[in-house]
């Protein structure tokens, strides 16, 4: 294929549009007949099936993040296109906003920050502890190269229990409840499907230790929220420290702002400065693979979901 004709939708964002011709594609309307679609909405999901529609040619579609349990849900997914997500493009800031979040909590950095007294010393070292990561992505690799320098014993919990790099072990789903216990911190970094939601509830969360922190960088519905708002209040756990939540945005009033041992950041493990330039490069590479006919990056499977 010599320059693929890409739509670009819904809206012309320049960095997607400058991403398609340096990648060597032609950009082209929706009605102009594409060879594929860049899609830019996460959200709507209708405009995508009414583009999708109106472009019956349509070869291969990108999304620009990796969750996309919206689209999954819908039932658009087939056989019949190549679909890619953003899965891995993210993974060095989502990792190290995790990194950030374990640390701020066992080191009681959001107490310390709002304290007006001396107070009392409070802290706790990640070096040498036992770290849980459900999830075996991009997002974990990344944590786990990040967590290296700390010693930690690390366990990955993923629905194919094929070792991963830097990983002390990896184990199926069905062993969740076997790792837990003894686990310093537990981090969520999977993609939500049927499956995964509510991984993480009340008896999960009676598993955990009394100094553990749960970690979210993932999706909200991973976590029963009212199972750990409780946990959180009895002090049953160490803390939570929440990139994401369910409902999100987290309403005004919600318990969980309240608590002291819960750390909410909203949503900006990566923020649209972030993912802007790590998107278009995204975007570039396939736009040269997908004339190449070369294997295309971030590949979804459309009957997992992701």
């Amino acid at each position: 294929m010599s320059s693929p004709r890409i739509a670009v939708g819904p809206t012309q964002a320049d960095f997607a549009l400058d991403a398609v011709l340096e990648g060597g594609g032609t950009v082209v309307g929706i009605d102009e007949v594409p060879d594929a679609l860049v899609w830019l909405d996460p959200v709507d999901v209708e405009g995508l099936r009414d583009h999708l529609r109106s472009a019956p040619n349509v070869r291969w579609v990108q999304f620009p993040f990796a969750g996309i349990e919206k689209v999954a849900q819908s039932g658009l997914l087939d056989n019949d296109r190549i679909w890619t997500c953003a899965k891995g493009a993210y993974a060095e800031p989502v990792a190290e906003h995790a990194l950030a979040l374990m640390l701020a909590g066992l080191r009681s950095l959001p107490t310390r920050i709002a304290a007006r007294s001396w107070g009392s010393p409070a802290a706790v070292s990640l070096y040498d502890q036992r770290v849980t990561i459900l999830g075996g992505g991009g997002i974990a690799t990344t944590l786990l190269e990040q967590l290296a320098p700390f010693r930690v014993d690390t366990t990955v919990v993923r629905r194919r229990p094929e070792p991963v790099p830097g990983a002390s072990r990896t184990v199926p789903v069905a062993d969740l409840h076997a790792v837990l216990p003894g686990s310093l911190v537990v981090v969520l970094a999977l993609a939500l499907t049927p499956e995964t939601t509510g991984i993480i509830g009340a008896p999960e969360l009676a598993l955990m230790d009394d100094g553990s922190w749960l970690v979210n960088v993932a999706r909200g519905p991973h976590v029963d929220t009212d199972a750990l708002t409780a946990v959180l209040a009895a002090g049953s756990i160490g803390g939570a420290a929440l990139d994401v939540t369910d409902p999100e945005p987290l309403p005004d009033g919600h318990p969980l702002w309240d608590l002291e041992n819960c750390i909410i950041t909203p949503h900006t493990a990566n923020t649209v400065e972030i993912v802007m330039p790590m998107l278009a490069n995204r975007i570039r590479t396939n736009v040269r693979r997908f004339a190449a006919s070369e294997p295309m990056v971030g590949v979804v499977d459309p009957v997992a979901g992701y």
